[in-house]
């Protein structure tokens, strides 16, 4: 985990990559059940036998959970002390690559694009790319939004 003294400090780093997070591995469990929270049960997602003779072989991840995951890679990658919270604020721009057939492993890679002050705390754009284990293309690239407030 990479722990920042101040937001400013983490501010400074506009422009680089911050971090690389662990692998985390995708299970059908983790599928079925975004399937479920989320009411899409599209057979690419949830039967394993019918995917078989699909297009991957196999099950593949829904494209939002995929982009579900970045929340969690965030909280595990980044500290900045003194934050009282942060808020994710939205996206900018969002496009799923590639498949991530069921089992992958999935990391990311997260770049400060841009820090902004605002009232109480600051705004930052992130640049993720979502990497999955063995492949040279992101399975997804994702511009972040995210504030944290003092």
């Amino acid at each position: 985990m990479k722990t920042f003294d101040t937001l400013d400090e983490l501010a400074a780093l506009a422009g680089q990559e911050i971090t690389v997070t662990d692998w985390h591995q995708v299970t059908q469990q983790h599928i079925n059940q975004f399937a479920d929270a989320t009411g899409d049960h599209q057979w690419i997602h949830v039967d394993a036998e019918r995917a078989k003779a699909g297009p991957f072989g196999t099950t593949i991840a829904h494209g939002y959970l995929t982009l579900s995951l970045l929340a969690g890679f965030f909280d595990r990658a980044l500290k900045v002390k003194n934050v009282r919270m942060g808020i994710n604020y939205g996206l900018n721009k969002v496009r799923f690559m590639a498949p991530v057939p069921v089992n992958s492993r999935l990391r990311v890679r997260i770049e400060l694009m841009e820090a902004t002050p605002i009232e109480g705390g600051m705004q930052m754009a992130w640049k993720c790319t979502i990497e999955r284990e063995g492949e040279a293309k992101p399975v997804c690239v994702a511009e972040s939004l995210s504030r944290s407030y003092l």
